[in-house]
């Protein structure tokens, strides 16, 4: 009860910030409200210096809250319709995944980039923004620092692609009597979902195509993010044997380092939905959850705001910024290949 009451207000400050970014990002889904909400919560740290009653509640909240929302995640995943929907854009998916970690890595050492920001750029611009560092940075031990850097370097290349995409679209010359080309482009080289959605509903409404973009869109995102499981396992294997090579005995190799157990739990809830689905269940038994998680992420990102320091992440917001544009231009050029060699463009 004791611990309880310690987090007690750190949570409900957390809270009292996520409900108007909530609401706000849903009026505002191109910017959402995990931005609102790490903003909101950079810019009252800077005049609220003295935490400590809440500081425990904060920290349980943008960790242990965090991990949650990426469990009840899983529930919007129906594996057996996003493996037979998925197949065509799996190739492209695969190398612009590819292409992103490869060009983080390699920036990483040029650069000299704290190798975390790095790997959490790469990671939320080849998946899926958000969503993916927020169940990456528990595996890597990411500070909330980290996270914020990495989340406000997305949501920068976000707003760009919601913005630019339809016009390069028509640009190239993607097909406008058909969404399916450029459905796969939107979902396959932008970073988050809620831009994802924008660009592709844009292009519906440019040419009359009803939901023919968006719902091939949605799909390929959706395919996209079920990389979360194999990129964190990965990770997780990586970060302990690093450990062990460092001769820690603390956090050297063990099964449940190498398999955090809210990655075990975001798989199981993928695997009942997928289940149930196919047993006739409503998918809006689900939907519930699903706005849950997404409600605890931006909790989650109002906790990590209110522990980020704005000065340093502005004196040294020049090189992930770059790293950021890189990943993503990096991306859209493999995503238009991929489609020019396969015929899809």
């Amino acid at each position: 009860m004791k611990s309880i009451m310690k987090k007690t207000k750190g949570m409900l400050i957390c809270l009292l910030i996520a409900l108007p970014s909530w609401m706000i990002g849903k009026r505002f889904p191109v910017i959402g409200g995990a931005v609102i909400a790490i903003v909101s919560g950079m810019l009252i740290s800077l005049f609220w210096n003295d935490k400590k009653d809440a500081e425990e509640g904060i920290k349980y909240t943008s960790k242990v809250i965090l991990q949650t929302a990426v469990v009840l995640l899983g529930f919007g995943m129906n594996l057996s319709v996003v493996m037979k929907t998925g197949k065509q854009s799996l190739p492209i998916i695969i190398c612009t995944i590819s292409t992103s970690l490869i060009l983080a890595w390699l920036l990483h050492k040029v650069m000299k980039i704290k190798g975390n920001i790095s790997t959490l750029i790469g990671v939320g611009s080849s998946i899926c923004g958000g969503s993916a560092i927020a169940a990456t940075a528990p595996v890597i031990d990411a500070d909330d620092d980290d996270v914020a850097q990495a989340i406000s370097v997305i949501f920068f290349f976000n707003v760009l692609a919601a913005i630019l995409f339809p016009v390069l679209g028509k640009i190239l010359g993607f097909s406008i009597s058909s969404g399916e080309a450029f459905g796969i482009f939107a979902g396959t080289a932008i970073n988050d979902t809620s831009s994802v959605t924008a660009a592709a509903s844009t292009w519906d409404s440019m040419w009359n195509l009803g939901s023919q973009t968006l719902d091939k869109a949605v799909t390929v995102k959706l395919t996209r993010t079920l990389a979360i499981i194999p990129i964190t396992l990965i990770l997780a294997f990586l970060r302990a044997k690093e450990a062990r090579k460092d001769g820690s005995h603390t956090n050297g190799f063990s099964l449940k380092r190498a398999f955090p157990m809210f990655i075990i739990y975001f798989i199981l809830a993928s695997v009942i939905t997928t289940v149930s689905l196919s047993c006739g269940v409503s998918p809006d038994v689900f939907s519930p959850l699903k706005e849950l998680s997404k409600f605890l992420i931006v909790m989650a990102m109002a906790a990590i705001g209110l522990n980020s320091n704005v000065i340093k992440l502005i004196k040294s917001g020049g090189k992930p910024i770059l790293l950021g544009g890189c990943c993503w231009a990096g991306i859209t050029v493999v995503s238009l290949l991929m489609q020019r060699v396969m015929g899809i463009w």
